[in-house]
């Protein structure tokens, strides 16, 4: 059986195994941050770390290609910790189990962290090759892109010599991105307000929702794929007009920019009422599923019993908790008028959690339009503060504006339609890329993003299509021979 190692390009796959023995999860990435710097002056390449994790490795130019203009391969090295809830996979500490199926490399009930590791191990392939060809050459490794972009924000002007930005981290071999949208945090915190004692004669339950795709709330948003926050809270309000059910708990979704695939919540009910409230919830159930079943064939919804709480949620914070979370604007709110087929502007209600003194509710706006994000998050802001909420926004990020007139854009097009008889697709996307902050700070930078097919990103169904990283990784190397002269 074929190694991951062992794929061709080998150079590329061999790095990116390595990549997987190294936990690397956002905000635990010390180990794959040390590991970059090792593999940078492991090659006598001048390496650098900076204060907020990035890894910086520079490579003189080859032989005869001293007077091209500069490159900087840039990409992530953390990855998003999503699994199926029935995983033990710990992220902090166990190595992702890969295998390949069908073409494609893919993971074990986890993320696979392609996104970005692909692109990573493009870069680092480059700056090992003793026979590549190319002009000067940087590599960016940032730090803590999916929970952030806190390196790309934390970099400093002058420390990148380079005048191209090439950027890993698109996902569909083919495409040139050559935009993305901006994005920020809507945190609404609900103070917790529990009663002092439960009623007599009740029944508690776990509603459970799972089985969703889930996927990454930028690529995927507009595929119509259920939010399990949504569905959670739908069932709970419509059940609870009739059957007058108490909310104890609920933890739905972990990451603000993955769309929600599960949901997890602890209600009680009178113990007379209870055959009515499952009956009640399995017809919603029923309804929910067929809406879904085309895009979401594999959802549950579930009711098991369950072990009674001491304590459960006031009415007040309840009706409050359960309006506004059903009330706030979701998925797709606008499609570009200027760029057909394009989301402009959208909203991920990724999170809501109970926490020991407080539940919060996370929402990631996103949009090509500086005031049209700012205008959604305040929308969500007045949804939260009307239910007496506390709303912070939080982590705004830039989008990055196509530039149609770019220099290395028109080569890069010409090179693959000569490569591979047929013009590249151009992409702006709604995803956040990290070009919109870098390109804040070195205002001169000429910036590309491109990489190979990676599906479902964000979630475990997360897969690399092997054939696309040989062409991705051969087109590389033919634009690095036709970078233009400075």
């Amino acid at each position: 059986m074929t190694k991951i190692k062992d794929i061709q390009p080998r150079e590329v796959w061999s790095i990116f195994d390595q990549m997987l023995q190294i936990p690397r999860p956002s905000n635990h990435e010390d180990k794959i941050q040390d590991w970059a710097v090792n593999f940078g002056e492991s090659l006598g390449l001048e390496t650098i770390k900076d204060e907020i994790g990035n890894v910086i490795i520079s490579k003189p130019a080859t032989s005869g290609m001293e007077n091209l203009k500069g490159v900087i391969f840039q990409g992530h090295l953390d990855m998003v910790p999503q699994k199926n809830s029935d995983n033990n996979h710990d992220f902090a500490s166990d190595p992702i189990e890969a295998f390949i199926e069908d073409g494609w490399v893919t993971a074990n009930g986890t993320t696979l962290g392609a996104d970005n590791g692909i692109g990573v191990s493009s870069a680092l392939a480059v700056l090992a090759s003793k026979t590549i060809k190319h002009g000067p050459v940087e590599v960016l490794l940032t730090a803590t892109e999916e929970t952030g972009m806190d390196g790309a924000k934390g970099l400093k002007d002058g420390i990148l010599k380079g005048d191209i930005l090439l950027n890993t981290d698109t996902e569909d071999e083919g495409t040139f991105s050559i935009g993305c949208a901006g994005g920020i945090d809507v945190v609404a915190t609900f103070k917790k307000k529990l009663t002092k004692k439960i009623p007599k004669n009740m029944l508690a339950f776990n509603l459970k929702i799972t089985g969703l795709k889930g996927g990454h709330s930028g690529v995927d948003i507009h595929l119509g794929r259920g939010n399990a926050n949504k569905v959670f809270f739908r069932i709970l309000k419509e059940v609870n007009e009739t059957q007058k059910v108490i909310l104890a708990d609920i933890q739905g979704g972990s990451l603000r920019n993955a769309i929600p695939r599960e949901a997890f919540g602890l209600v009680v009910v009178k113990s007379k009422n209870a055959d009515t409230f499952l009956s009640l919830t399995e017809k919603l159930a029923s309804i929910v599923k067929a809406e879904l079943k085309n895009v979401e064939p594999d959802l549950e919804i579930e009711v098991e019993a369950a072990e009674m709480p001491k304590k459960v949620f006031t009415k007040s914070l309840q009706k409050k908790l359960i309006n506004t979370v059903w009330a706030a604007p979701n998925d797709v709110v606008r499609m570009s008028d200027t760029m057909q087929g394009t989301v402009e502007t959208s909203s991920n209600l990724a999170i809501v959690q109970t926490g020991k003194k407080s539940i919060e509710v996370c929402c990631l706006v996103r949009s090509f339009s500086e005031s049209a994000k700012m205008a959604l998050a305040s929308r969500l802001d007045s949804t939260f503060k009307l239910a007496g909420a506390s709303v912070v926004l939080e982590g705004s990020y830039p989008g990055w504006q196509p530039n149609v007139e770019s220099e290395i854009l028109e080569v890069m097009k010409n090179l693959y339609t000569k490569q591979f008889k047929k013009e590249p697709e151009l992409l702006a996307m709604h995803a956040g890329l990290e070009c919109g902050i870098l390109g804040s700070t070195y205002t001169k930078w000429d910036m590309i993003s491109i990489g190979p097919t990676i599906k479902f990103p964000h979630s475990p169904d997360e897969k690399v299509n092997i054939e696309t990283v040989q062409k991705y990784w051969d087109f590389l190397l033919n634009t690095l021979e036709n970078i233009p002269a400075k």
